[in-house]
C-alpha cells in the first residue's frame, strides 16, 4: 500500500520528479524525512522550506548526505535534529565494507566478464566502501593502488600492504579505476585522457559526481552502448575506455545487494526514526547526533541468530569490574571499529 517512485534507468529529470512527488501531495504532510544521499533533504530546503514546521528530524545513511546535514548545522541551517546513521558501527562495517567487498566483484563480473588475477586496479578512497573493494580485489589476485587525502586512511591502506600513489601516477597503467569518496571530479577529463586503451572506469562512492561524465559528451567522442549498463566511449584516435552505469553507483546499478545487508540497514534507520519521532522534547537540539550505542548493539544482536551465535554474558564481577551494565551498551558513543 505504499506509493513508490523509482524505476531503473531513470534520467537526472525523472530522479528530481520522482523526489518531488514523494513529498509534494496534496493533503500530505511529511513529519520525518529517512534519506540516503541528502537528496530529498536538500529538495525540500529548496521547494518546501515550511515543511520544516511539522518535520521532527532527519535520519541520513550515506557519507555525501552526513556531510551536508554537517555543512548545514555549521552554517545554522538545520532546522531540525538529524541523526547520522552512516557512522554507526552497523552501518559502517555491513552496509559500506562487507557490503561492498562483495558486490564490487559482482558488478565487474555482471558487466565485464574479466579476470581479477594480475589486473591492475586503482582505488580512490580508502574509507569503509575502499577498504571492502581493495580487499576483495587483493584476494582475487590483482594488484591494487589506493589514492587518498586523509593520512590516517592513507596510513592504513599502507598498513593493510596497498600502495598509496596519487592517481596521475598510475594512470596510465591500470586496467581498472574504481572511486569510492563521496566526492565530486575525482576523475577528470584530463585522466580519462590518459588512461590505457579498454581501462574500466566505475563508481562506488556516491552519485554520479566523482566521474566528470559530462566531459565526455562531446562531439568528437563516441558512445557506443555494448550492453545494459556497460558504454565505451571512443576517442578519435581508436582509443576507447569501458564505462559503467555511465559513473553512477555500481553496486546499485549493476549488482544487488544482500538481503541479510538490508535488513541490517533498514532496522538500523528504523531505530533512528522512532527515537527522533518519540524523544522528548529538548533531547536533540538543531543538530547532527549518532545514534545511541545502546541501539546500534541492539540491531546487530537481533542479527546475531542468523549464525546460530552465542553472546558471552558479564558476571555481575566482570561488569563491575569493567564499569559496564550487564546489558550494554558495552562501547561509548564514538566507537566505530
Amino acid at each position: 500500500g505504499f506509493p513508490v517512485f523509482a524505476w531503473k534507468g531513470e534520467s537526472e529529470d525523472d530522479f528530481w520528479w520522482c523526489i518531488d512527488r514523494c513529498v509534494n501531495v496534496e493533503g500530505w504532510q511529511p513529519n520525518m524525512i529517512l534519506d540516503d544521499g541528502g537528496d530529498l533533504t536538500h529538495w525540500i530546503y529548496k521547494k518546501y522550506p515550511n515543511m520544516f514546521k511539522k518535520i521532527k528530524g532527519i535520519v541520513e545513511e550515506s557519507v555525501t548526505g552526513v556531510h551536508r546535514l554537517y555543512q548545514l548545522s555549521k552554517a545554522g541551517k538545520l532546522c531540525v535534529p538529524a541523526m547520522n546513521v552512516n557512522d554507526s558501527v552497523t552501518k559502517q562495517k555491513f552496509d559500506n565494507l562487507y557490503c561492498c567487498r562483495e558486490s564490487i566483484l559482482d558488478g565487474l563480473k555482471r558487466t565485464t566478464d574479466m579476470m581479477f588475477g594480475g589486473k591492475q586496479v586503482v582505488v580512490c578512497g580508502y574509507g569503509e566502501v575502499g577498504k571492502g573493494c581493495c580487499a576483495a580485489l587483493k584476494a582475487m589476485g590483482s594488484i591494487v593502488y589506493v589514492t587518498e587525502i586523509d593520512p590516517i586512511c592513507a596510513l592504513q591502506a599502507c598498513m593493510d600492504g596497498f600502495r598509496l600513489v596519487k592517481l596521475n601516477e598510475v594512470i596510465r597503467q591500470v586496467d581498472i579505476v574504481i572511486t569510492c569518496t563521496g566526492n565530486k571530479n575525482v576523475v577528470t577529463r584530463e585522466h580519462l585522457d590518459r588512461m590505457k586503451n579498454s581501462c574500466i572506469v566505475c563508481n562506488m562512492g556516491h552519485s554520479n559526481t566523482e566521474i566528470d561524465v559530462a566531459s565526455l559528451r562531446t562531439p568528437e567522442l563516441t558512445w557506443e552502448r555494448v550492453r545494459s549498463q556497460v558504454d565505451h566511449v571512443i576517442w578519435p584516435d581508436g582509443k576507447r575506455i569501458v564505462l559503467l552505469a555511465e559513473g553512477r553507483l555500481l553496486n546499485l546499478s549493476c549488482s544487488t545487494v544482500p538481503t541479510f545487508v538490508l535488513s541490517i540497514t533498514a532496522t538500523t534507520q528504523a531505530l533512528a526514526l522512532i527515537e527522533l519521532y518519540n524523544a522528548p522534547e529538548g533531547r536533540y537540539k538543531q543538530d547532527v547526533y549518532l545514534l545511541p550505542k545502546k541501539m546500534d548493539e541492539y540491531v546487530a544482536s537481533l542479527h546475531l541468530p542468523t549464525f546460530d551465535a552465542h553472546l558471552t554474558e558479564l558476571t555481575d564481577e566482570q561488569a563491575k569490574y569493567l564499569g559496564l551494565n550487564k546489558n550494554g551498551p558495552f562501547k561509548p558513543n564514538y566507537y566505530r571499529c
